[in-house]
């Protein structure tokens, strides 16, 4: 431990995280040193997310100056006119994200690279549309999303917009060994370099005509009033945005008789705060994360709430029903915007110009979603695909749609995520909360349209849960004890007999003739869906995973 600190003292330059180790070694605290340095954060296709702290297992200024320098690398190797062409970078308002920001910018420049600089905070979405609108290389997005106030994040965006994937992510972690010893710590001369422009503005204005495009002009007519409705950011940087895109939706409706948008905003989560002092955890889905919005609205009588998490990227919606606040989960919201967007579709689409016919057009789900997308695409002669979970799955086989001649109008995820690429291949939390709005203004309460879906292709019940884990070894070993119940694998699960078993880790498909899975395999995650005899039901679809962002065993059991 002793060499490990002193390469780690040789390295860091931050007063703050150097410090920490220095006490550490004067307390020949061994076992926290071990914890520190004994690991690399592993850098995945979600980029790196963590705990900040000193050591190279957490994350922080050395580990931030590594990474980008070994991404710079790896894309000088793929393409020649990568620096010119630059690289988007953009943060949240996280403790250290600004910061962060402005060590990777300096990393880029020091490379000689061209960098897209976010001046401001930035929602999510913004920096893979930025890296399309800019024709930028690649993206980068300090944020930890909504997990709890003590992580952070380095996000990647590839040049086509979309989160990375496997193998790039290898290649770059490759290149980040290769990368360790720092090229620059001088955030001044990158602030001043010639190769360091700032485009916040532009961007989120070219951003904002696209989402007037997509509400104003696309498949989103606006005929009638909207409901008033309570507005959370949770502590994070949606206000703003949503404000922005409020006004492009009033500008954008067709008639100039209508009802002025009511939204009245949670007070104590309007602004940024890194430490969301009024939430548990972040996240619109826990539990007790809305109870703040549901007394404002019960103040001032409204019954629709509207949630974004810190980064703005994940949409949440509850909404008082029989003096009940019901929370929406998100295959609820993901079927009532996909209902949406089919309903106001004429039987065309409109890409680069082209008349698309309806046979062409895709909707996508993650393969842990509600299967009633795929029942209401299918009876309105669209197609449906599921994938992998994530939005480097959904985003990468819109785009190869698109590439195949195809149209992906809408994809989602049960985690709350909803992307409309369109305008941006990748979850969106703004940009469903004004398509959500659009839905309601159609006269209907979404709990109403829900129940009418409901009555016409029957009830898709869900439902939800996860465990904390507190390693990855730990995660692998309890997914080691479920595949060793049995062999090849369980033949019931509580009471029911399993129809079919895929494990994704594995690459076994009971279902299939050859035992392989229909979707791709990675021995990095864990994945294992079942199916179980139905008696009264159409049986259930069980699967349990690995979260790839944060340290949960997630679980869902859906029935039809």
């Amino acid at each position: 431990m002793e060499e490990l600190a002193q390469e780690w003292l040789r390295l860091d330059r931050d007063e703050v995280t150097r410090f920490e180790i220095e006490r550490l070694l004067t307390e020949q605290n061994l076992p926290a040193l071990e914890e520190r340095l004994a690991t690399r954060l592993t850098f995945g296709t979600a980029g790196l997310r963590g705990r900040m702290g000193a050591g190279f297992s957490c994350l922080n200024s050395l580990t931030i100056i590594q990474t980008s320098q070994g991404l710079a690398e790896y894309l000088l190797s793929e393409q020649d006119t990568t620096a010119e062409a630059g690289i988007v970078i953009g943060y949240d308002a996280r403790h250290n994200s600004e910061h962060f920001a402005q060590l990777a910018a300096a990393a880029f420049t020091a490379k000689g690279f061209r960098v897209w600089w976010f001046e401001d905070l930035a929602h999510t979405p913004l920096v893979p549309f930025g890296v399309k609108s800019l024709g930028a290389a690649a993206g980068v997005m300090i944020t930890a999303s909504h997990n709890p106030a003590q992580d952070n994040g380095y996000k990647v965006y590839g040049r086509n917009g979309c989160q990375i994937n496997t193998p790039v992510d290898e290649k770059i972690a490759s290149c980040i060994l290769k990368n360790l010893e720092p090229v620059t710590w001088d955030v001044q001369s990158a602030i001043s370099s010639k190769l360091r422009k700032s485009v916040l503005d532009r961007t989120i204005e070219r951003y904002m005509k696209a989402l007037w495009d997509f509400t104003g002009r696309s498949s989103i007519p606006l005929t009638r009033e909207f409901p008033p409705f309570v507005y959370t950011p949770m502590h994070g940087v949606g206000l703003d945005y949503m404000r922005r895109a409020l006004e492009v939706l009033t500008c954008s409706l067709r008639t100039p008789k209508y009802k002025p948008l009511h939204m009245v905003v949670v007070e104590e989560q309007a602004r940024p705060d890194p430490d969301f002092p009024t939430v548990r955890y972040p996240n619109p889905e826990e539990d007790g994360a809305l109870d703040l919005a549901k007394r404002t609205a019960d103040k001032h009588n409204i019954k629709l709430i509207i949630a974004n998490d810190p980064d703005a990227d994940r949409l949440g919606i509850a909404e008082k029903v029989n003096s009940q606040w019901i929370q929406f989960s998100g295959d609820q919201v993901g079927v009532l915007l996909a209902h949406y967007l089919i309903s106001q579709q004429s039987g065309s689409a409109h890409d680069d110009g082209m008349e698309l016919p309806r046979r062409k057009k895709y909707m996508l789900a993650s393969s842990v979603s509600s299967q009633m997308l795929s029942r209401i695409a299918t009876d309105s002669g669209i197609a449906f695909e599921e994938t992998l979970t994530g939005f480097k799955w959904l985003g990468g086989r819109a785009l190869q749609l698109q590439k195949e001649g195809h149209h992906c109008t809408f994809a989602y995820e049960e985690a709350l995520g909803y992307m409309f690429p369109e305008v941006v291949h990748d979850k969106d939390g703004i940009l469903a909360a004004i398509v959500f709005l659009a839905a309601c203004s159609q006269g209907q309460s979404p709990w109403t349209e829900l129940q009418k879906l409901y009555a016409k292709y029957g009830h898709f019940v869900t439902m939800n849960t996860y465990w904390r884990s507190p390693d990855l070894a730990t995660t692998a070993k309890t997914f080691e004890r479920i595949r060793q119940l049995d062999m090849p694998h369980p033949q019931s699960v509580a009471g029911r007999k399993v129809l079919r078993w895929r494990d994704l880790t594995t690459g076994y498909d009971s279902g299939s003739e050859d035992h392989k899975p229909d979707l791709p395999c990675s021995s990095s995650s864990q994945m294992i869906t079942c199916w179980l005899d139905g008696q009264e039901d159409d049986g259930i679809r069980f699967t349990v995973r690995a979260s790839g962002t944060e340290p949960k065993i997630k679980s869902k059991a859906s029935v039809h």
